[in-house]
């Protein structure tokens, strides 16, 4: 028992001892804690003031800055101030000189007109007493006239106005009379002079427009591409472009045919590029023709403008631009619409100039009178009325408008420019070598040579080929023998020599054959 309760003792110091050190230690680390918060707060109060003090220095530095630049703006705007005040300082300095200077001026003007006024003032005072005496002597003189005379001054001056209104109304009369006569005498041959002269001032050249243009292909295998399976391509072409696709035996080339030339230029520029490319199928076709489509519109507007350049006529609207660009694809009896103008334009000029009248009216007309030509058919009317149309909606002068409407005779003229402009067209028009000759002549010269030959006995058949160069003759050989086929090719060569009107010569064939047939049965 005594053992246990020493234990005790024991337990109880242990843990009394224990409780004295655990409560000295944790004093201890609670004061070492307290130290170590107390030295932290001490660095971050440390730190904040530091932190505090830079702030403190970059806002001192920042509003330093402030105020620097703000009175550099200050000091520049006071400058551009004082600048400015100087300058309107010096303005007005020289204003007031050039006012000072302009006062004095007028004074000195004011002075002189003082003096001169008055110097006006003595003559009208002279003029008016030597008028007054100038009036007393003519009234005098009118008064010893009518003594001596026996008729006051009123009977007098009805006398001799009527007088010298019959002598005067004589003289005009024969004056007339014999400008009448020189006139007549002299304005046929000036007439002829001044065209004489244009027409050897002027020389073009002309272009003999066809209806059907020519494809040159690398092959005749392209024919085939051309064609497409069933014909697809060649229709598809024909839609496109409005324009007929002849392929036949001529070898490696296709004709297009058409009546409208400028659709016809837009199928050969297009076929020439298929044929190019070598990608012939309809989706292919519109898309190139559409394109030469927008390539043609440019080209029209390029030669509308070019042909304006080269005759010097400016301020034309843009769509009579076009039209004019239009006429290198029309033709009037094989002659190309487009040189046909510009020779009207020149004849034009220069009979104005020969007669002394200013070319720059008659030349814009020249240069419109056609363009009725030009425009699609939907206009209705002839083309003069068309191009008249046109030039009045497009505000032309109307010495302009009339030459157009009168070139044909279709209005009646009323300025010499329409009367120069028939004139010129008629030149441009019928002088030799300016037109080929129409279809109509020229069939019934084809027809006129195998009559001729159709006219000799034995003759069996008769063709004019070669655009009527030359004609063959078939004659039947039982009728004909080679020495008669001989004299007739000489007569019938004779026969057309006299009856006949050809460009150039006529090579005469006549052809006879003997024909042995038999039949085995």
């Amino acid at each position: 028992m005594e053992i246990t309760g020493i234990s005790w003792l024991i337990l109880i110091g242990v843990a009394i001892v224990s409780l004295a050190v655990g409560f000295v230690a944790r004093k201890v680390l609670a004061r070492h804690r307290i130290a170590e918060a107390e030295e932290r707060a001490q660095v971050i109060v440390a730190d904040a003031g530091k932190e505090g003090e830079r702030r403190r220095k970059e806002a001192e530095l920042e509003v330093k800055d402030m105020i620097f630049r703000a009175k550099a703006d200050l000091e520049n705007e006071a400058r551009e101030r004082r600048n400015e005040l100087q300058s309107l300082e010096h303005r007005l300095l020289q204003r007031e000189e050039s006012t000072e200077r302009k006062l004095d001026l007028l004074d000195r003007r004011e002075q002189h007109i003082g003096g001169k006024e008055a110097e006006v003032a003595q003559r009208e005072q002279s003029v008016r007493e030597s008028e007054s005496k100038y009036q007393a002597l003519l009234a005098e003189e009118r008064q010893q006239l009518e003594r001596i005379s026996g008729m006051t001054a009123e009977e007098a001056k009805r006398v001799l106005v009527r007088h010298m209104e019959s002598e005067a109304r004589l003289e005009a009369m024969a004056l007339v009379k014999r400008i009448e006569d020189e006139a007549k005498e002299t304005a046929d041959r000036k007439a002829k002079e001044i065209l004489a002269i244009v027409i050897d001032r002027c020389a073009s050249d002309f272009v003999a427009e066809a209806t059907v243009s020519v494809v040159d292909l690398p092959s005749d295998d392209m024919k085939g591409r051309i064609i497409g399976r069933e014909g697809r391509n060649i229709r598809a072409f024909e839609k496109a472009t409005g324009i007929d696709v002849i392929v036949d035996d001529t070898p490696e080339a296709v004709i297009l045919s058409g009546f409208d030339p400028v659709r016809r230029e837009v199928a050969r520029i297009a076929m020439g590029r298929l044929i190019t490319d070598g990608r012939i199928h309809p989706a292919r076709i519109e898309e190139v023709v559409e394109k030469v489509k927008k390539e043609i519109d440019e080209k029209i507007r390029e030669v509308g403008e070019q042909a304006t350049f080269e005759l010097a006529v400016t301020g034309l609207h843009s769509e009579l631009i076009r039209l004019i660009g239009r006429l290198q694809y029309r033709t009037s009896y094989s002659q190309n619409q487009l040189h046909h103008t510009k020779e009207v334009a020149q004849l034009s000029t220069m009979i104005a100039a020969e007669i002394g009248l200013d070319p720059a009216l008659v030349k814009r007309a020249a240069l419109l009178h056609d363009i009725g030509k030009s425009v699609d058919g939907y206009h209705e009317g002839t083309h003069t009325q068309i191009a008249a149309e046109f030039a009045k909606k497009y505000r032309e002068h109307p010495n302009v408008v009339n030459a157009i409407a009168a070139h044909h005779e279709d209005e009646e003229p009323n300025c010499l420019e329409a009367i120069i402009l028939q004139a010129a067209d008629s030149l441009s028009a019928a002088r030799p070598g300016a037109r080929r000759e129409i279809l109509e002549s020229y069939v019934k010269r084809l027809e006129k040579l195998e009559k001729i030959a159709d006219s000799f006995k034995g003759v069996s058949k008769a063709y004019a080929i070669q655009a009527g160069r030359e004609i063959r003759i078939i004659v039947e050989s039982g009728q004909v023998s080679d020495s008669d086929a001989q004299q007739m090719s000489r007569d019938i060569a004779k026969r057309i020599e006299q009856e006949l009107e050809y460009p150039g010569h006529v090579k005469v064939t006549v052809i006879r054959e003997t024909r042995a047939v038999e039949y085995a049965k």
